[in-house]
Order: C-alpha cells, then sequence, then structure tokens
C-alpha cells in the first residue's frame, strides 16, 4: 500500500502544471457548491481575499484621482474587473487593476469584480508591465523602463515585444533609447520639463556634457524641440571654417617667376604675380611713397 501510494504521489508529480491545476488542495480548475471560483470564471470575490501583485511595475498612485475613482465607484460600481490569479483554495493574488482595487477599498467596498486565469510569475510579470505600459497618463522614461524589463526579465525580443504591445517596433527602439541619457535628463522627462521631442533630440549627442549644458539652456530658454534640435546639428556638425583658398602663386607657373623676379630688379620695387587656374592673373607693383609710385610709372612709361 505504501509503495503504491509513493508511486501514485510520484507519478502526480511527474505530470507538472496539469497535476497541480487538478488537485483538490489548491482548487484551481475545480468548483463546488460552496461558491468558490474557477480559473476562467467572472466572479465577485472579498478584497481580503486579494493579494497585492508582487510584480506590479507602478508605485506612484495619485490620491485625488484614487478619491475620485472611489467616489465613481461608490456610486456605479467597478465597471471592468481586475484580474486576477488563483493562488488555492479561495486565496487570488491581483495581476491587473490595483489602482480599481484600492478605490474599491477606499469608497468602503468589501468585493470586487474579477476576471480568474491562471498564470506563471513571468505571465504575471508580463501582464502587469503590459497593462501599465496602456496607461493614459504613463510618462516616456516609465514606459521605456517597462519595455526594458519586458525585454529583461520576461526574455522578450523587440520584435516580440512590439506584438505583444501593440507598437512598431521603431517606436519601442525610440523608447529604449531614452534609458541612455544621463539621469537629470530622465528626471526632466519624467517630471515634465522637457518632451519625448526634446530627449530624442538630445540622444544624438555622444557626450553628456553636451547633453546636460542644452538640458538647462532649454529649460531656463525654453527652447522648442526644433531649436534644440539645430543646436545638436551645430554641435555634430559645425560649419566648416572656410577653406583657405590656395593662393595664386600655388598657379603661377616658373617662367612667370622668373620674369617677375627680373621685372623687380629692373624696376628696383617688389613684384607679385597672381594667376588663376583659367590663366586670368594681374601683376602688383609695391612702391613706397607717392614719389616711388611717380618712379615706377616714369621707368614703364619710359621703357
Amino acid at each position: 500500500m505504501t509503495n503504491n501510494s509513493g508511486k501514485s504521489k510520484k507519478r502526480a508529480l511527474g505530470r507538472g502544471l496539469e497535476a497541480i491545476l487538478q488537485s483538490p488542495d489548491t482548487d484551481i480548475t475545480s468548483a463546488d457548491i460552496s461558491g468558490n471560483y474557477v480559473a476562467g470564471a467572472i466572479a465577485e470575490i472579498e478584497l481580503d481575499k486579494i493579494e497585492a501583485n508582487p510584480f506590479q511595475p507602478r508605485t506612484d498612485f495619485d490620491d485625488m484621482a484614487l478619491r475620485e475613482l472611489a467616489a465613481s465607484i461608490k456610486n456605479q460600481g467597478v465597471i471592468q474587473p481586475v484580474t486576477v490569479r488563483k493562488l488555492g483554495f479561495d486565496r487570488y493574488q491581483l495581476i491587473s487593476g490595483e489602482r480599481r482595487l484600492r478605490a474599491t477599498k477606499l469608497a468602503g467596498i468589501e468585493t470586487i469584480p474579477v476576471f480568474i486565469r491562471v498564470a506563471n510569475d513571468e505571465q504575471m510579470l508580463e501582464m502587469a508591465l503590459i497593462e501599465n505600459i496602456h496607461r493614459e497618463n504613463l510618462n516616456a522614461v516609465e514606459v521605456a523602463i517597462s519595455y526594458q524589463r519586458l525585454i529583461d526579465e520576461c526574455q522578450l525580443t523587440q520584435e516580440q515585444l512590439s506584438e505583444r504591445v501593440g507598437k512598431s517596433r521603431s517606436t519601442i527602439t525610440n523608447f529604449l533609447r531614452l534609458l541612455k541619457l544621463p539621469p537629470e535628463v530622465q528626471i526632466a522627462l519624467r517630471d515634465g520639463h522637457i518632451t519625448m521631442g526634446h530627449a530624442r533630440a538630445l540622444i544624438n549627442l555622444e557626450d553628456d556634457a553636451n547633453q546636460l549644458m542644452i538640458l538647462q539652456q532649454m529649460i531656463e530658454e525654453e527652447l522648442n524641440v526644433r531649436q534644440v534640435e539645430a543646436i545638436v546639428r551645430n554641435i555634430n556638425n559645425p560649419p566648416a571654417a572656410k577653406a583657405k583658398t590656395k593662393t595664386q602663386k600655388e598657379y603661377v607657373p616658373q617662367h612667370f617667376k622668373n620674369q617677375a623676379q627680373h621685372l623687380a630688379q629692373k624696376l628696383n620695387a617688389r613684384v607679385e604675380v597672381k594667376r588663376a587656374q583659367s590663366g586670368k592673373g594681374s601683376i602688383l607693383l609695391s612702391f613706397a611713397d607717392d614719389a616711388d609710385f611717380d618712379r615706377l610709372v616714369s621707368l614703364i612709361a619710359n621703357d
């Protein structure tokens, strides 16, 4: 008897998740007449039977918004059920909907409508993060952090993440790049001092010092995104210093130089020949004063 029992237990454990789901000890998939609910059901559950979600990515809840939601729930009830997973007999853990759960408690209501499902820890985290991403008031940094957690902790590729959250891969990449910015820039974005457009412009700068310098400038001067983009372009591609035009001497043939030297000796004056590649040019005579000018004119005229 003992051996057979041991073998049965071993076989049950070997079946893994299926065995757990069918076990009457956990009551995850079975219901009885006492009013307990199965996975896949929508039910009204007492709040004290629902544990908090340990994977909840959201940490800040606006008190005023919670009070307003509580007032609405008190008058109209919870319109959208929260999602929970069944842990065991009459024990549940919140997957998503913590704001609704908190507001229901605040309203003094003892039960809440729930959708019950089976989920492992990784699925719990993934569902919580995805719900978090779709909140309307989530700032860009929070979205970026949630994307990165889904990639790191749920081992998703950007392509898989794109499918999960219904966003293009390029959109996800743009959010993830925000996490490469200095903490000061991320905080300014999180707190609404700058927009995502401002932050994306700064990403194109490799130097943190330049990013922080422009951050301060954009806040102090209330620069718009285009102005910031222009500043970044000027830093990355400074206006090229005008290339020094090659002096005309570089195009002067040697026999021109010889003739200029001969003329300088004959006139006892400095002679400079300039010649463009096209062949056009000029001869420059230098004189010391008015008298020297008259002397040169006289020599040239009488030659």
